[in-house]
């Protein structure tokens, strides 16, 4: 991915969802002015969730999410309804398809109150306004469109726009922190693990972070990182590295420089890093026997000494000395019931939209569970969380407690 481009966890979510041969695929087509989604006569043309990420002015970068129909029916169609709901985790905003000719039904009925609880901006879109014998009038959140006839596409996207402000306003990962003409020093491990010929995403996404807010990003490695810093005419006012070298830099550098990492200022930027704190004190009371889900929002190739896999399992186990058990997610994929686990360890979400990661965050607090984040762990482990703490205002409570 490039620099200019943005990334789906940075972009507005816009969930479709109704009933089969309500209109959800012609509608998401309708949108997007292409064939993006299959449209059939037949019930269930949808079996997963398909997504389409592009620019859709004047909202900007968006993702349209078409979802299976949720009046699936079979042991297969309750899954399909299944993952339309997980869908609805991430949704910015909902559009909720309905058949403009027939009464709105007991699937749609539920549904709204669903969008209502989870409180998630909507609107209601009553298809087939073609078949209609007469003009409907639009009252309250309803919209009335013929996907046929392509009317009432223009006052559905004015409804998407005005919906939008809706949306909490989040918090940027460092650019705020900055001032013209600082300098960052970013530290990128180049290793087995590492994406050949490639940034990952948080470091991409803080460069150019730093480079909008017109101060000046320097990028090097652990090994070069004195060197680095002493070729620098001024100190840089952050230090900011990969969760897996946290200890290495804090050794190289000055004591009096601020010092975080990828993985915390991801954290800050979907809103949750003092959510993912809570874990810290259940770190040392983890016990022989004990559960820790270790959860990331990518699915990615393994390599052997993948972080959430390899590095973190390993460096747990070595600071509690315990026999502890590990279980692994990836992408989409988080278990409802956390009951099993003594600890949630999660990575910093770069490619999951903050809905996502506030609802993992909220159902670990829900469920009783403490979670904590891959970069306050790591800081933790080696006795640098109060140093990492003091560089990010959301971590300033912590330095009471530690």
């Amino acid at each position: 991915m490039g620099l200019n481009e943005t990334p789906r966890g940075e972009r507005i979510h816009i969930g479709f969802f109704g009933n089969r041969n309500a209109g959800k695929s012609s509608l998401v087509n309708a949108v997007t002015g292409q064939y993006t989604a299959i449209v059939s006569d037949v019930k269930g043309t949808t079996t997963d969730p398909v997504y389409k990420a592009m620019e859709l002015l004047p909202l900007g970068p968006v993702v349209l999410i078409d979802t299976p129909g949720l009046d699936d029916a079979g042991k297969v169609g309750l899954l399909r309804i299944e993952k339309t709901k997980e869908v609805l985790r991430k949704t910015d905003i909902a559009v909720i398809v309905t058949d403009g000719t027939l009464p709105l039904t007991p699937s749609d009925k539920e549904l709204i109150a669903l969008v209502k609880e989870r409180k998630i901006p909507y609107c209601i879109v009553r298809n087939k306004a073609d078949l209609l014998n007469c003009d409907k009038e639009e009252t309250g959140r309803e919209i009335f469109v013929s996907t046929v006839a392509k009317t009432g596409i223009d006052k559905l996207k004015e409804r998407l726009i005005s919906l939008v402000g809706v949306r909490d306003i989040e918090t940027p990962i460092i650019s705020d922190l900055l001032h013209e003409g600082d300098a960052v020093v970013l530290v990128v491990p180049i290793d087995k693990a590492a994406p050949k010929g490639r940034l990952i995403l948080p470091q991409q996404q803080t460069i150019r972070e730093i480079l909008e807010a017109r101060a000046v990003a320097v990028v090097t490695d652990e090994k070069r990182l004195g060197e680095t810093l002493s070729l620098l005419n001024k100190e840089p006012v952050f230090i900011i590295t990969d969760s897996q070298v946290f200890k290495e830099v804090a050794a190289i550098a000055p004591k009096h420089l601020k010092l975080t990492s990828f993985s915390v200022l991801m954290a800050r930027h979907k809103g949750i890093l003092p959510a993912l704190t809570t874990g810290i004190n259940a770190v040392k009371r983890l016990a022989d026997g004990d559960t820790v889900l270790i959860a990331e929002g990518c699915t990615h190739h393994r390599q052997c000494e993948d972080i959430g896999t390899v590095k973190i399992p390993r460096w747990l186990k070595t600071f509690t000395r315990k026999d502890i058990h590990i279980e692994t997610s990836s992408g989409m994929t988080f278990p409802q019931d956390l009951s099993p686990y003594s600890l949630v360890i999660h990575c910093g979400g770069c490619m999951l939209n903050e809905k996502e990661m506030k609802y993992r965050a909220k159902e670990a607090k829900r469920q009783l569970r403490p979670i904590v984040n891959y970069g306050i762990l790591i800081a933790y482990m080696n006795g640098i969380l109060e140093r990492s703490a003091e560089a990010v205002p959301e971590l300033a409570f912590l330095k009471e407690k530690l």
